[in-house]
């Protein structure tokens, strides 16, 4: 049977085929194409594609649906003690977002031998509201604030900041080399490629296929003999840009087993005494567009391991500051 479904207020900007996912839980991404493909399914009476994003007040003519397949098992309960240690962890909480210190080690989504992750733990976070929703990412080890939305509405509207750099982004790191110069900007572009160690990202050409602009500024803070504390504010936001850049400057995050070669400046934080052998990079601070008008920024303190290694190298971190929406 033909359904007309109107977008609601609280749904705009969002993507087409993640309209029909929440509202069709089940329905395969492949069914969405296809769908969209024949000209069943239409907006305000036009053909549209599964990446059309969508406005308030639209009327969407669903057709009859395939059968969904079965549900996915429920998700194992949340810990209670983790569930505990996750509240504790926020930073900053309103009616349209919540700001997380992430912890090193969580991973943001499931994936091939990920069982333990922050998506699969978000009921701990409702708040006696809907469950928040992702709208960025983090690596597994590196550490610091993290933007939930609680509400869909709110998911595309920070979803669409980030897509359209209006997010500042600071992170910290130690490296195992001293820049020169101290400061600048790194300009390389990145591309994905498979290999021994898995899919990585790695320097392209200016013009490659597949490669993509990828703009890194970068300052000294502090050093100690060879090691060194780096700001770095990625301008772009391509997976592992901060872990690739450093390296490419002869400065490779302590503990980044991914990227650093063994013999680069000592890159294993375990070949240097005291040190852990953990990935020193951290999320200090994010600013951006509340959903609600004015700017929210939001900073996090050091992980524990972190927070260790600058006291061991005489780095003075000042604590994070209150969140401030201005």
């Amino acid at each position: 049977m033909v359904s007309i479904v109107t977008v609601s207020s609280d749904e705009a900007d969002i993507r087409l085929d993640r309209w029909l996912r929440r509202h069709f839980p089940g329905l395969p991404q492949s069914a969405i194409q296809k769908l969209c493909r024949t000209g069943q399914l239409r907006v305000d009476g036009k053909r549209a594609g599964a990446a059309d994003r969508l406005a308030p007040g639209q009327a969407i003519r669903v057709p009859p649906l395939p059968a969904a397949p079965a549900p996915p098992a429920a998700p194992a309960p949340i810990d209670p003690l983790e569930a505990k240690d996750l509240q504790g962890r926020v930073l900053y909480r309103d009616d349209q977002v919540i700001v997380l210190n992430k912890p090193p080690g969580l991973a943001v989504q499931g994936g091939p031998g990920i069982t333990r992750h922050l998506d699969g733990m978000l009921d701990a976070l409702r708040f006696g509201a809907d469950r928040p929703r992702l709208v960025h990412r983090l690596d597994r080890d590196t550490s610091g604030v993290l933007v939930l939305a609680r509400t869909a509405g709110v998911a595309a509207k920070l979803a669409a900041a980030f897509r359209g750099r209006e997010v500042e982004k600071t992170y910290w790191a130690v490296v195992a080399r001293r820049p020169i110069p101290p400061e600048g900007r790194i300009d390389l572009p990145l591309k994905r490629i498979g290999g021994a160690r898995g899919e990585r990202t790695a320097p392209a050409e200016r013009g490659e296929q597949d490669a993509a602009r990828a703009i890194t500024d970068f300052r000294t803070i502090d050093h100690a003999g060879k090691l060194a504390w780096l700001e770095l504010q990625p301008l772009t936001g391509r997976t592992h840009q901060l872990r690739v850049h450093c390296v490419a400057i002869g400065a490779p995050i302590l503990g980044d087993v991914k990227y650093a070669e063994p013999d680069q400046n000592g890159a294993f934080a375990a070949t240097v005494t005291g040190l852990s052998a953990k990935l020193h990079l951290h999320a200090r601070a994010l600013e951006l567009p509340h959903p609600a008008g004015g700017r929210l920024r939001v900073e996090a303190d050091l992980p524990t391991h972190m927070a260790t290694t600058f006291r061991t190298l005489g780095f003075t971190a000042p604590p994070a500051r209150k969140p401030e929406l201005r």
